[in-house]
């Protein structure tokens, strides 16, 4: 049996599934698909196209839709083209792109945006206020905690010596930045604030606070001897100097950290 708030806009070619509940304020514009067992809480906006609560591989073996929920949290922002799979949990205001993926048993914390084309692939740990932009790949078993930025085109592998059923996934600490087209090697740690140069290949951990680049990627010192050009002032810790969506944008990160954050 379905649960669907009266104020919920549907469109009408949008096909439903069983077992669903749809919040107050939700919009669900024109050919998505919820399977069964999803779950939308309120004001969330399902884009075009959309599937939510993909079917998982059991379902292949005798076209039954075993029990895979979805949940997804208040004011998402789906947009035209994306496919979530049953299995996973979504927080609160969580944005995508076009055409973005997200795998079965897939952990999404609060305000993370995911860019057109990110590709999930499951059994995966993202913690919140994590950017992902277009076009990243991030392999099974990845972890990605609080605050990370994941530039386009970044890969985050897990198979050591591929192909095998050997999967040892990336960790990406808090607030580490990966630039653009970066490539981890499986199993490796990014520590907490470091930088991964843009088109680097990283093929050992990186310590909390470096910087490394390179193809090896090799550690060139601490991320805040690096300099903003166009300001002169030190660019890292980025936060200090960065607060567009982040939850310390009124008093700042210093005051923010010392309140909310470990030492």
């Amino acid at each position: 049996m379905n649960n669907i708030h009266p104020s919920a806009k549907i469109a009408s070619d949008v096909i439903l599934g069983h077992d669903i509940s749809i919040a107050e304020g939700v919009v669900i514009d024109h050919h998505a698909i919820i399977h069964d067992h999803v779950s939308i809480a309120a004001h969330s906006y399902i884009g075009c196209q959309c599937i939510l609560g993909e079917y998982l591989t059991d379902f292949y073996q005798d076209y039954e839709n075993t029990a895979h929920p979805l949940t997804i949290g208040p004011h998402a922002l789906l947009r035209s083209g994306t496919i979530i799979y049953g299995d996973t949990a979504i927080g609160s205001h969580f944005q995508t792109g076009h055409r973005t993926t997200i795998r079965e048993k897939t952990v999404i914390g609060d305000h993370v945006r995911l860019g057109t084309m990110a590709d999930i692939q499951g059994h995966c740990s993202i913690g919140r206020y994590v950017s992902i932009h277009s076009g990243v790949f991030v392999a099974p078993n990845s972890i990605i905690e609080d605050y990370v930025w994941l530039f386009p085109h970044v890969v985050l592998t897990n198979d050591p010596t591929p192909p095998s059923d050997s999967e040892k996934g990336v960790t990406i600490r808090r607030f580490a930045s990966v630039a653009a087209r970066a490539m981890i090697l499986p199993g490796l740690t990014i520590g907490e604030h470091a930088l991964i140069g843009a088109g680097s290949v990283v093929t050992h951990d990186v310590p909390p606070g470096k910087a490394a680049v390179g193809t090896p990627a090799r550690v060139k010192g601490d991320v805040e001897t690096i300099i903003n050009p166009d300001s002169g002032e030190p660019a890292y810790p980025w936060p200090r100097h960065f607060s567009r969506g982040m939850p310390w944008k009124e008093q700042g990160y210093d005051a923010w950290a010392a309140q909310h954050e470990a030492p």
